[in-house]
């Protein structure tokens, strides 16, 4: 019977989850279908409930805005979505009889391996911008690369709960900052992670543009259409090294596909996968 699994979130056409994870299917050569779904906040119960019994299901991506609300759908969380509270991965596991939804949390690992890549220094001195799911995994990558602090910019600090939560549960502290200003704060700055929609970033890129270059550090900016998105062209003007969405896509679907499929992925999925969204080829 063929399997099916599906990238779930609002709006969720531009996702290039699709083409990766049925790339590396057809490189595995299993029979998943994988499809692309727009699914609100208010409708995920509805929608969670409409696959109860249907045992072809093996996983779900989770995007915004559902990553925190997806933790009420599921039966259990394993690993560091546990202690975050957000989630990004669904698996549907069998336990006897009994059908089990296991959440998962494979952006931070997707996070770290994307920043070494680049060569972001031991302990960088790291800053966060947005205070959302994306960012709660952030922060646990930044404890995880070894900061033991981290600032956070938000343009509402009320919308800061789900980056203050993961570092409460990691144990690194954190300051909560407003956007204001921000510009110069991050000039020089080891590791920034953006984790705004694409363009909420922009004001801020032109108020850094107007800032002398400091040889900046390494810029993840999660928001990969349009690319490169305005803040990564001024960080790479200032002599950083920028780390498109893509790549932290991929990695955090490597975790998944492997979770979905029970099979190994390997640098020849790998390179599939970077084929299928132009990304150059790792070494993974």
């Amino acid at each position: 019977m063929s399997r099916r699994a599906a990238v779930l979130g609002h709006p969720i056409s531009h996702s290039k989850s699709p083409a990766l994870h049925t790339a590396a299917y057809a490189k595995l050569g299993v029979d998943i279908e994988y499809s692309a779904i727009d699914v609100t906040v208010d409708g995920l119960p509805s929608f969670m409930e409409s696959l109860r019994g249907d045992d072809s299901w093996c996983g779900l991506s989770v995007t915004m805005p559902l990553k925190s609300a997806m933790i009420g759908q599921v039966d259990e969380v394993r690993g560091a979505g546990a202690h975050l509270g957000v989630i990004n991965t669904v698996v549907f596991e069998r336990d006897g009889g009994t059908m089990l939804r296991v959440g998962y949390n494979t952006d931070v690992a997707g996070i770290v391996e994307s920043v070494r890549y680049a060569g972001v220094v031991s302990a960088p001195h790291a800053a966060i911008l947005g205070g959302g799911g994306t960012a709660a995994a952030a922060v646990a990558a930044a404890y995880e690369l070894g900061a033991r602090h981290v600032d956070v910019f938000v343009r509402d600090a009320g919308r800061a709960g789900d980056a203050e939560a993961a570092a409460a549960a990691v144990g690194i502290s954190l300051s909560v900052r407003p956007l204001t200003g921000a510009a110069t704060a991050l000039a020089g700055t080891d590791l920034v992670i953006s984790t705004f929609p694409p363009r909420a970033a922009d004001p801020l890129a032109e108020e850094l543009a107007e800032l002398p270059g400091t040889g900046a550090g390494v810029l993840l900016d999660v928001a990969y259409d349009p690319w490169p998105s305005r803040l990564a062209e001024v960080w790479h003007g200032h002599g950083g090294a920028v780390v498109p969405g893509l790549e932290m896509l991929m990695y955090q679907a490597a975790e998944q596909i492997r979770r979905f499929s029970g099979c190994d992925v390997d640098g020849a999925v790998i390179d599939v996968m970077c084929d299928s969204v132009g990304l150059p080829r790792r070494v993974f």
